[in-house]
């Protein structure tokens, strides 16, 4: 794979499917995993502690997030105890806010002082960061996921966003800014000028990397070929007028 060298961003994988993240765990690119709910679901686990525990016997020193799946913020945090007591690896995923749009502050500070490693999930305004910074516990690591890519899908550019994160969570040096649902290879060219610490990239993605620093000239060349082919194994033709 492709990737320079200078690179200082950190890449996670994430995903929910067991094989593909035990093959990637042989991958040097890869240090650290992350999953969802929505993922898990998409993968077809029924048993959500069964699949953790099984990621957990294999990935044994590589941080890796799971996330609590509550709405009312006392059972989140009954839930929240329980995955970090999964292993000294274990991140607990913590949304900004639940479905009510109530913060999650007041959990977050608790967690935090208490030494729980937290993920905190689904951030895409600075003012959330703001309030973030504030909670967070400055002996403690934790996980910034700033959703880029999401940012990204309403038109805006993420860029000012990160960097803006970046810069106030200065104060915390234990805090990582990790750029979330990246859409293609350049966000991690992107995510590493900035100074994002980390950046989740998919199964899918991660393939992709494969195409990072190759020659336009040969790309070209190569889709050529790919769409010549396509063509001659479909069968298509295009008759001849008159026959």
């Amino acid at each position: 794979m492709s990737i320079p060298s200078c690179f200082k961003i950190k890449i996670f994988a994430d995903g929910a499917d067991l094989e593909n993240i035990l093959a990637l765990a042989k991958n040097p690119l890869i240090s650290g995993y992350t999953t969802n709910p929505t993922l898990m679901r998409k993968a077809g686990i029924k048993d959500y502690v069964e699949f953790a525990k099984k990621v957990l016997e294999h990935i044994t020193t590589e941080p890796v997030s799971f996330e609590v799946f509550a709405d009312e913020f006392g059972e989140m945090e009954r839930q929240a105890r329980e995955i970090a007591s999964w292993g000294e690896n274990v991140y607990v995923k913590v949304p900004i806010t639940n479905t009510k749009a109530e913060s999650s502050f007041e959990l977050i500070r608790q967690l935090s002082a208490e030494g729980i490693k937290l993920n905190v999930t689904a951030i895409m305004t600075i003012p959330q960061i703001e309030g973030l910074v504030e909670v967070l516990d400055p002996g403690t690591p934790a996980v910034v996921s700033v959703f880029a890519g999401r940012i990204a899908d309403t038109g805006r550019d993420p860029i000012p966003v990160m960097s803006r994160s970046i810069e106030i969570l200065k104060s915390k040096r234990l805090a990582e800014v990790l750029w979330a649902s990246p859409r293609e290879v350049l966000n991690i060219f992107q995510a590493d000028e900035v100074g994002c610490h980390i950046i989740t990239v998919t199964p899918d993605l991660i393939k992709k990397l494969d195409s990072a620093g190759k020659s336009l000239e040969d790309f070209s060349l190569e889709t050529v070929k790919m769409f010549f082919g396509d063509a001659l194994s479909a069968g298509y033709s295009i008759p001849l007028r008159g026959r």
